[in-house]
């Protein structure tokens, strides 16, 4: 067992799949977050309109793709074996576990706030343009630890059959942003998420 552990840790990022995958999520994630908090201040500013449809649909992407599916997996096939080869990263997995549970209420909360926006007017504005804000600081926190803490020791620890099993998993996700380098290009961002959001909140097929 331990030669495996040596020969995966040895081996270079490029051949982890699932690293590579979860970074690429990050980059969608963050472009996502960064679009929203970019629409949210310029709305504060007067630079911008009021899009509800576009944060309605970024909100629907963050809920059903990052939350339902990337984070789940992150816990199953990366953070538990890590856990079971080594003790040392204990209080840093458990913490962004608990980050993870969070990350969804505070996706709830933002839909709340978004609809009492929608519904009250300007007065509900600030509100909810506070907690974008929050949301995106606690997400770009949360995906450097994943990256500068957790990634280093995964590559350390996790063997090959933990590498394969993860792989696999990673492997069959389908992100609808996937292939789209959208991060300095906010106007696309907003075009293209619209575009794959399903009905009735975009343009997309329906959720079946």
């Amino acid at each position: 067992m331990e030669d495996l552990k040596e020969s995966a840790a040895a081996a270079p990022a490029s051949q982890h799949g699932a690293l590579r995958i979860v970074r690429e999520e990050h980059e969608r994630l963050a472009a996502v977050v960064h679009g929203m908090r970019y629409l949210a201040r310029a709305i504060g500013e007067k630079a911008a309109q009021p899009d509800l449809r576009v944060f309605r649909a970024m909100l629907l992407y963050i809920s059903e793709y990052p939350e339902r599916l990337h984070h789940p997996k992150e816990d199953l096939y990366l953070f538990a074996p890590l856990r079971a080869h080594t003790h040392a990263h204990d209080e840093t997995l458990a913490a962004l576990e608990a980050q993870h549970a969070n990350g969804e209420a505070m996706v709830r909360r933002l839909e709340h706030l978004l609809l009492r926006y929608e519904f009250g007017g300007e007065p509900e504005f600030a509100p909810f343009a506070g907690q974008v804000e929050c949301y995106a600081d606690f997400y770009f926190r949360h995906m450097r630890t994943e990256e500068d803490v957790i990634f280093p020791a995964l590559r350390e620890h996790l063997s090959a059959g933990d590498w394969e099993k993860a792989d696999r998993a990673f492997a069959s996700n389908i992100d609808p942003l996937a292939g789209t380098d959208l991060k300095h290009d906010f106007e696309r961002l907003f075009t293209v998420i619209v575009s794959i959001t399903p009905a009735p909140v975009g343009l997309g097929p329906a959720l079946q």
